[in-house]
């Protein structure tokens, strides 16, 4: 579109504003005419208004670009998300989704930067048609650019049998072709293109996949010859133009020790067009069986012979129980257009041109070499400075900072307006959580350099500046603002709030609990001001003045946790102190642990707190073992599937009630969540128990290993962030709920292992980045043994990239006690 390959006449809308904003001004990075392609009305959330290009003949599109008007900085408008439609014929329209069913796809947050976004999986298409879309009824204009190639396979669509679900240790491999585009009748495949023409070539083991939050099984398509009730797989490849065919590459898996073995014959019919037969006799390809023991997935590559063809039809026949295809790919050339002349491929045949025409071409291509290598050694000194600014930014002392964690450079955001001046057209990213300046998260080297020159902020007791909305319940979910800065007795500001109203001084109405009745038991932990201590009151009814929230037997002690205070702490920490009180005395929830009094009327502060008698939700369910793997006389204690959910279903029940007052937890984990109740004889009784959120983790030297820590000091549970923190420094709810998947991962784990376990800190960091970047290289948790795909899912919309589109707390709520109590 840009560089004008597609002419203006290949360029169609639905409407326009005026000539000056008609579609063919729909160019990425172009200034003419108003700036833009809009259309004549306002865009709907169903999205009516589209932008048309036709390529003309059949293309192999990866990869999109959008941008709004800027047009000098008069122009304001821009599409947030658009959908993608696209047809191979000009009749038949197919919306584009993505491998997981989503059709929207997020677009510009501003009139000027270049959105680039991958498609996956790839269109194969004639005209693609975007359109625009809007969370209300609003104006809008784009501009656009397409990327890929011609698409020399020619292949068009072809019809093929459903893929089948093997089970593999009672647990499903879906080898279905999730992503075909045609229609489906009666257990055939026709009229689309899929996962056969996707350009992935499936691995050794076929549960493995090469896509991210994908399922088992993923990269291939399968067949089981009992569930077929035949002998051979049958696919039919429909083409634009009749060919001729040299070879047929078919990539399949072999892993016999499965029941899984590459074909061991194709059978192969030819036929010129729709209306003609097919030919005879059938062309039998038989295969090689020498190194089938290897049970390496392989290509297999299949002489064709030459044979002119617009249709062909294979049947692969089963060597085993099944069949597992891949990638199928042709090597053939298009016939030439003389109805006088035999069939001959167009590929390898020389053109002849003049000689005054051929010099031209190698002066041209002369000159064009020369060119690309001048721009090749200019880019290469480009990289070469930069690395060695960027080396010198490195070496800033840590203390200096903050936190300062970046990504590499190949941000997908590009800047292309003349109104920002930016060193590069990719940008790192060097984040100062401590800034109140926000206004340039993505900030240029020299950015980085000038902040150096400032004095840098004190680096508080772990304690991080987070985001959230002022108060108020007509705040949004995800919104965000100024809070407080505080340092917790236990080192870590567990409640990210808004401002409080209130001056430090001003304590909450607490009942002041006498100290001699608090009875040493253990220490919890410490952090650099203060230790949290467990502790019990005796006969706790005699205390008039103490509100607990659950019934103590009498003659039974109430256990409780006190944080103090030390003495010698500074002025700031005593207020700081204060202030936990008041938000703590804020929290009334079932599932959020209380505070019960104070002990403040002389030195050391302390604050007083519900505990759970069956300790963290960590240690508890570590010695535990899933009831449905568990012999009869195993004696180890077992917890059900059933059990862990209404665990759960507690957890973001309380997290639903944080996120109602805007409070932000930011260190939400199976350790910092206390359990309730006395344990059984090995029995289940999970279900009468209490689940409670807390916050003593970061203090426990037992998690010491959960928390990467800056320069000796800052510390941050790196493993259950969400990779906008990580990198920017950016808290809210919706960092919440990804640790609360991070969470889900654990109890369905049983705490046996550490999230990210294979990964270093360091790799912790990067795959952050990757997150960033947006390219497929990250990295998501796997599916645990017990968890259902409906509830693995459910994880992944935790860890969304895009923290609008995670789910809220309620929503899990609703599903974890209403779905995910009946799967199995």
């Amino acid at each position: 579109m840009e560089d004008r390959t597609i002419p203006d006449s290949d360029i169609t809308a639905s409407s326009a504003w005026s000539d000056s904003t008609e579609a063919k001004h729909g160019r990425l990075s172009t200034g003419e005419g108003d700036g833009a392609w809009c259309p004549a009305g306002s865009v709907f959330p169903s999205g009516s208004e589209y932008l048309q290009v036709d390529l003309h003949t059949l293309h192999f599109l990866s990869l999109v670009g959008t941008q709004g008007r800027h047009a000098d900085g008069h122009g304001r408008e821009f599409a947030r998300s658009y959908r993608l439609r696209y047809s191979r014929d000009g009749r038949r329209w197919i919306t584009w989704k993505d491998r997981w069913g989503q059709e929207v796809i997020s677009g510009n947050e501003n009139t000027y930067d270049v959105v680039l976004k991958d498609l996956g999986p790839p269109i194969i298409a004639r005209m693609v048609r975007f359109y625009p879309l809007a969370d209300r009824v609003m104006s809008v204009c784009l501009r656009v650019e397409l990327y890929g190639c011609v698409w020399n396979d020619g292949l068009k669509a072809y019809t093929a049998p459903m893929g089948h679900v093997m089970h593999l240790s009672g647990s499903p491999v879906y080898l279905n072709d999730s992503i075909y585009d045609g229609s489906i009748e009666s257990g055939v495949l026709f009229g689309g293109l899929g996962q056969l023409c996707d350009g992935v070539l499936g691995g050794d083991d076929f549960v493995e996949s090469k896509e991210l939050r994908v399922w088992p099984g993923y990269d291939y398509v399968g067949w089981s010859r009992e569930a077929l009730g035949q002998p051979t797989v049958d696919i039919e490849f429909h083409f634009e133009k009749t060919r001729i065919f040299h070879t047929m590459q078919v990539h399949s898996n072999n892993r016999h020790t499965q029941g899984v073995r590459v074909f061991s014959e194709v059978v192969c019919e030819f036929k010129a067009n729709l209306l003609s037969k097919w030919t005879e006799p059938a062309l039998r390809l038989p295969v090689p069986l020498e190194d089938l023991k290897d049970p390496s997935s392989r290509s297999v590559a299949l002489p064709l012979g030459g044979h002119p063809a617009q249709i062909l039809r294979c049947h692969f026949a089963f060597a085993d129980r099944w069949l597992l295809i891949s990638e199928i790919s042709f090597f053939s050339g298009t016939v030439l257009p003389n109805p006088t002349s035999p069939l001959k491929s167009t590929v390898g045949l020389p053109v002849a041109k003049d000689d005054s025409s051929n010099t031209a071409i190698l002066i041209g291509c002369l000159v064009g070499i020369i060119l690309l290598l001048l721009a090749v050694i200019v880019v290469i000194l480009w990289r070469q400075y930069w690395k060695k600014l960027l080396s010198k930014v490195r070496q800033l002392r840590d203390d200096e900072l903050r936190v300062h964690l970046s990504v590499p450079s190949d941000n997908v955001v590009i800047n292309n307006t003349n109104t920002h001046t930016y060193s590069s057209r990719y940008q790192r990213i060097h984040t100062f959580p401590d800034d109140r300046d926000r206004d340039a998260e993505y900030q240029e080297p020299s950015t980085v350099l000038r902040a150096r020159e400032q004095p840098p902020p004190p680096l508080l007791s772990g304690a991080h500046y987070a985001e959230a909305s002022g108060g108020g319940p007509s705040v949004p979910h995800y919104a965000e603002a100024d809070i407080i800065s505080l340092q917790g007795v236990s080192g870590n500001n567990t409640y990210a709030v808004p401002a409080l109203s209130a001056t430090p001084a001003d304590c909450p109405p607490l009942p002041e609990l006498p100290r001699e009745r608090l009875i040493f038991k253990e220490k919890l932990g410490e952090g650099q001001f203060g230790e949290v201590h467990l502790c019990e009151i005796e006969n706790p009814q005699d205390l008039p003045d103490l509100e607990f929230p659950f019934n103590v037997r009498k003659g039974r002690p109430l256990l409780v946790a006190v944080k103090i205070l030390r003495p010698d702490a500074s002025k700031n920490a005593r207020n700081d102190f204060l202030k936990e009180v008041k938000i703590l005395s804020r929290l009334k929830d079932p599932n959020i642990i209380r505070l019960l009094g104070v002990c403040v009327s002389s030195d050391p502060l302390c604050m007083v707190t519900e505990y759970m008698e069956s300790g963290d939700l960590n240690q508890y369910l570590s010695q535990r073992v899933l009831l449905d793997k568990t012999g009869p006389l195993h004696n180890t204690p077992t917890i059900s599937y059933p059990a862990l959910i209404s665990m759960a279903s507690q957890i973001a029940s309380g997290m639903k009630f944080l996120s109602s007052l805007n409070f932000v937890h930011r260190d939400l984990a199976t350790r910092n969540c206390l359990v309730g109740g006395e344990l059984g004889d090995g029995e289940d009784r999970m279900g009468e128990r209490h689940i409670k959120i807390a916050d003593f983790g970061m203090s426990r030297n037992l998690y010491a290993g959960d928390y990467y820590r800056i320069q000796g000091r800052a510390v941050l549970p790196i493993r259950w962030m969400a990779w906008e923190c990580i990198l920017m420094g950016k808290f809210t709810t919706a960092s919440d709920v990804w640790a609360f998947g991070v969470t889900l991962w654990e109890m369905l784990s049983v705490c046996q292992e550490q999230p990210y376990s294979h990964m270093t800190d360091e790799q912790v960091i990067d795959n952050a980045g990757e997150f960033f970047r947006d390219h497929g290289r990250q990295v998501y948790l796997a599916r645990p043994a017990v968890c259902p795909q409906g509830l693995y899912e459910l994880m992944l919309s935790c860890w969304n990239r895009d923290c609008k589109l995670r789910p809220s707390f309620a929503h899990i709520h609703s599903f974890l006690t209403e779905d995910a109590m009946n799967m199995v």
